[in-house]
């Protein structure tokens, strides 16, 4: 394992710009200047097109709540302080074929439902025993 897992490697080339975005406070997608599509995951192509041209575009951070499940039991020692946490996938109003990766925060589980609106926010990111943090995005209902 690289030094500083579970936290994300915020170099790794193809989600760069993603880390970049979240420390600055923005939430920031690729997409294909050949078909205008949303590619996330960040691998390369186009899941429309096939095409290789994608650019960073900063994106509302608007989205819903696709699906959700509420993790309570820690499946690596760094998780142990985090859990209960709820793990979600949030399609973005941009585009609800683009399903972010994320954790709900300030939102009670039971309150949950799919279809929410949801905005995203940017809180740090770190786990016990693992030097360094990361900015992440995180979404919760609006405010």
């Amino acid at each position: 394992m690289r030094d500083g897992f579970p936290l994300p490697d915020v170099d790794w080339e193809p989600t760069r710009e993603y880390w970049a975005g979240a420390a600055a406070g923005e939430l920031r997608m690729p997409r294909c200047r050949d078909c205008s599509r949303f590619c996330w995951y960040p691998d390369g192509t186009c899941p429309g097109c096939g095409g290789a041209a994608v650019a960073w575009e900063t994106v509302s951070g608007r989205g819903r709540l696709f699906t959700w499940v509420v993790l309570e039991h820690a499946f690596l020692p760094q998780y142990a302080s985090a859990v209960p946490f709820v793990s979600a996938l949030v399609t973005l109003e941009e585009d609800e074929r683009v399903r972010v990766p994320t954790r709900i925060v300030d939102c009670d589980p039971d309150a949950l439902e799919i279809g929410m609106p949801l905005e995203v926010c940017f809180r740090p990111l770190c786990f016990d025993g693992v030097a360094g943090e990361a900015v992440a995005p995180f979404f919760r209902p609006p405010s």
